[in-house]
C-alpha cells in the first residue's frame, strides 16, 4: 500500500467539511448583506467581509459570494442614483417654488411701484400748480403779512397778560371791599350801647 495516497472516505469527509464550512460562509454573507441593507448602510466589499467574518479573497475567488455582492453593490448604486434623483427633483420643486413666488412678489412690487410714480407725478403737478399762482410779489406780500400777524400775536399776548393781571388785582379789591361793606352792615345791624 502507497503511503501518499489518502483513503477515499477522508477525502470525501474532508470535501464535505470544507463545502459545509463554505455554505455556512456564503449564508453569513448573505444575512451581511441584508443586514446592510436594512441598516441602509453602504455595501462594500471590505463591509460585507467585516460583518461576514470573512475574508476579502473568499468574497473574490467563490463565484456566488462574487455574484451576491456585485449584485448588492450594484443594487445599492442604483437605490443611491434613483436616492439622488429624488433629491435632485425635491430641490428643483424648491427651487421652481421659490421661483414661482418670487415672481409673484416681483409682480406686485412692479404695481406698487406704478402706483407710487403716479401718484408721485400726481404731487410734483399739485406743487407745480402751487408754485406757479405764487408771483415774487405775492410771496413778498405774504411773509409782510405773516411777520405783522406774528407782532400783533406779542402784542395782544401781552395786553391779555395785563388785562388777567388787572382782573386779578380788580377781584381781590372786590373780595376786600365785599368784606368791608360786611364789616359795616354788622355794625349797623349791631343795637348800639
Amino acid at each position: 500500500m502507497n503511503t501518499n495516497t489518502v483513503p477515499p472516505a477522508r477525502t470525501a469527509a474532508a470535501l464535505a467539511a470544507r463545502h459545509r464550512k463554505t455554505q455556512t460562509a456564503l449564508g453569513r454573507v448573505h444575512e451581511a448583506i441584508t443586514r446592510l441593507r436594512r441598516e441602509k448602510a453602504p455595501v462594500s466589499v471590505a463591509a460585507v467581509a467585516r460583518r461576514a467574518d470573512v475574508s476579502r479573497t473568499f468574497l473574490y475567488d467563490n463565484r456566488e459570494a462574487r455574484t451576491a455582492v456585485a449584485a448588492a453593490l450594484a443594487e445599492a448604486g442604483d437605490h443611491r442614483h434613483r436616492s439622488l434623483a429624488e433629491q435632485e427633483n425635491q430641490r428643483e420643486a424648491t427651487w421652481r417654488e421659490r421661483a414661482l413666488n418670487a415672481e409673484e412678489a416681483l409682480k406686485a412690487a412692479h404695481a406698487e411701484i406704478q402706483s407710487q410714480r403716479t401718484r408721485i407725478g400726481e404731487l410734483l403737478g399739485q406743487v407745480r400748480d402751487l408754485q406757479a399762482e405764487w408771483t415774487e410779489e405775492t410771496l413778498q406780500r405774504i411773509t409782510t403779512e405773516n411777520t405783522t400777524l406774528k407782532q400783533r400775536v406779542r402784542q395782544l399776548t401781552t395786553d391779555n397778560r395785563t388785562l388777567d393781571e388787572r382782573l386779578k388785582a380788580a377781584r381781590s379789591n372786590l373780595r376786600f371791599q365785599d368784606r368791608r361793606v360786611a364789616d359795616l352792615e354788622a355794625q349797623i345791624a349791631a343795637p348800639a350801647g
